[in-house]
């Protein structure tokens, strides 16, 4: 379970950045006190336009960023004071690959098993299942400096899972990928749910999030616009289409604000 509370964060501008953003405020707050839960065996959807916060609030369930205030429990941990137990519970995908581009696809697997005491054989069986669902065998042996784009996010995508992560976080998952490789990370995002494990996605392809996703928070400008299940979004549309609906709610709120 992901749980978020009051979520806030902010970041300090220098006299440069304030030019370059032409703005008089001293910082940016890129999620200003969102709350949401996402549970076991459900997928969750954070969708946005781009900016909107999605990828700071997922790098701050992921350790990655401290929150300035708020809480963030993750698999019944604090990120804040137990960052080390979430690290070890969580599967977290970017669209920055960050591999080693020395290493083969093989050795970087290798690595992030022995830095997850996964058993050699567990480790060899994972490896299997996902070279064998993402058709990786060909390039095990390169290194990672002569993959591909889309390569390099299938040894991304398979470094997220190798461990068997309780929770698992998506930050564009499809991205740089072909048709055939995307749908079976949509498989493989199905399975999640299947085994039981917490999955929170980010995606600004709407059709994904209406294949995959049972539980939807819209965000934007730092603040959530709508937080309920995919069905209760479906029933309640006023427009005639999902995009449609994320567009106007989104507009809605730029209304509001202005």
């Amino acid at each position: 379970m992901i749980i978020v509370d009051n979520l806030y964060k902010s970041f300090k501008l220098s006299k440069k950045q304030r030019k370059e953003f032409n703005t008089a405020d001293s910082e940016a707050v890129p999620v200003d006190k969102i709350s949401f839960k996402c549970e076991p065996g459900r997928i969750f959807s954070l969708l946005g336009p781009n900016g909107a916060g999605k990828t700071t609030t997922l790098r701050m369930i992921s350790t990655i960023i401290t929150p300035t205030s708020g809480k963030i429990e993750v698999a019944g941990y604090d990120v804040a004071t137990q960052p080390n137990e979430v690290r070890k519970s969580i599967g977290f995908l970017t669209g920055s690959t960050g591999l080693y581009e020395r290493l083969t696809a093989d050795e970087v697997l290798k690595y992030y098993a022995d830095l997850n005491y996964v058993p050699k054989a567990e480790f060899e069986t994972r490896k299997k299942h996902y070279y064998d669902l993402l058709d990786m065998h060909d390039f095990a042996g390169k290194r990672i400096g002569q993959l591909s784009t889309g390569m390099k996010q299938k040894v991304s995508i398979t470094r997220t899972m190798i461990h068997h992560p309780d929770v698992v976080v998506f930050d564009e998952p499809t991205s740089g990928l072909d048709v055939i490789t995307a749908e079976n990370i949509i498989k493989l995002i199905r399975d999640c749910k299947i085994e039981g494990k917490t999955v929170i996605f980010s995606s600004h392809i709407m059709s994904e999030v209406d294949l995959l996703c049972d539980d939807l928070a819209i965000i934007d400008k730092g603040k959530i616009l709508y937080n309920d299940t995919m069905a209760n979004f479906r029933a309640n549309m006023k427009a005639d289409s999902l995009t449609r609906e994320f567009i106007r709610i989104v507009n809605e709120n730029k209304k509001v604000n202005a």
